[in-house]
């Protein structure tokens, strides 16, 4: 489990006690709103628009498991209206910084406290590490990617607008309409992946990399295989694993081999060229490439990337 490091913490916590209020950002008559990953932000800006300042603390293109904040992330985060984070053991460094704060001023979603349904992070067969997986094991942790289904998404931006509304009251008819018609897109895409599935003739998905999207899969009727759990911190798989996702492919039939979004691709790659298939992207929303942020990408239009490659995928 991430932990900040020592070094960080003490010297945040001697900003905190130095008072950084003369560095602090002017938040003008906005909301200001801070968001760790990718899919909350969007969902921010799909429901405040131009009435909030939104900022992401992962910078486009950066692998949100290598995330560590900066001195300038934390003070940005002790001075906004609004801060919206995961939870989960890849958050863990945010436990650490709201403790060393006051947070009286500031209203606090935890992503996976928005959701009517947790999951745990799962084993599954050929996964790396499976044969010694013990599945009583007491120390297993929380899957935190809960928006990786729509429905979920859907959950969250109602927390997200309740909460902007109480922030704002002013603005609270803005928001309230604009999760109208955002809910709309969302409900419209959750109909979508399920006629997808409905008319599809596999049921099986394969990754050669982590695989964070449990909640989609569950979501959807999906199984899954895949090298590691979503929030393993390894990205080298054993020669058992990658020879048991090959056989897989192969058995199946499986078109396309997908990596996620940021990862190395040389794993999904090996399995790929050794069963004919190729290798494509399924994003997941934690974060997305430069290219993609500066173009204009949100949570939908990669969800619906995922859609085109979904139905080729299943058949």
């Amino acid at each position: 489990m991430k932990k900040i490091t020592a070094l960080l913490f003490a010297a945040l916590c001697a900003v905190f006690a130095a008072g950084c209020t003369p560095e602090a950002p002017d938040k003008g008559d906005k909301l200001s709103v801070v968001t760790t990953i990718f899919a909350p932000y969007d969902f921010v800006r799909q429901i405040a628009g131009d009435k909030a300042d939104c900022a992401m603390l992962l910078k486009p293109g950066t692998d949100a498991h290598s995330y560590e904040p900066t001195p300038r992330d934390i003070i940005s985060l002790q001075n906004c209206d609004l801060f919206i984070y995961v939870g989960g053991e890849n958050d863990a460094w945010v436990e650490d910084i709201l403790s060393s704060m006051d947070t009286s001023s500031m209203e606090i979603i935890k992503l996976m406290d928005c959701v009517e349904e947790r999951y745990e992070e799962e084993f599954v067969e050929g996964m790396d590490g499976w044969n010694g997986h013990d599945e009583d094991d007491d120390h297993a942790e929380w899957d935190e990617h809960v928006w990786t289904s729509p429905v979920n998404a859907a959950l969250i931006c109602g927390e997200i607008t309740e909460t902007l509304e109480r922030l704002d009251a002013a603005n609270a008819a803005f928001y309230k309409n604009n999760m109208q018609k955002y809910g709309k897109e969302l409900a419209a895409l959750d109909a979508d992946f399920r006629s997808a599935v409905s008319d599809a003739q596999g049921d099986t998905l394969v990754f050669g990399d982590r695989f964070p999207l449990r909640y989609f899969v569950e979501e959807y009727g999906l199984k899954y295989y895949a090298a590691f759990p979503g929030c393993a911190s390894e990205s080298e798989a054993s020669a058992a694993t990658v020879a048991f996702l090959i056989d897989e492919v192969k058995k199946d039939g499986v078109p396309i081999v997908f990596k996620i979004e940021l990862s190395n691709e040389n794993m999904a790659k090996t399995i790929a060229d050794e069963s004919g298939a190729r290798v494509e992207t399924f994003y997941t929303g934690h974060n997305l490439s430069k290219l993609d942020f500066d173009n204009g990408e949100t949570y939908v239009t990669l969800m619906r990337r995922n859609m085109d490659l979904l139905k080729e995928a299943l058949g």
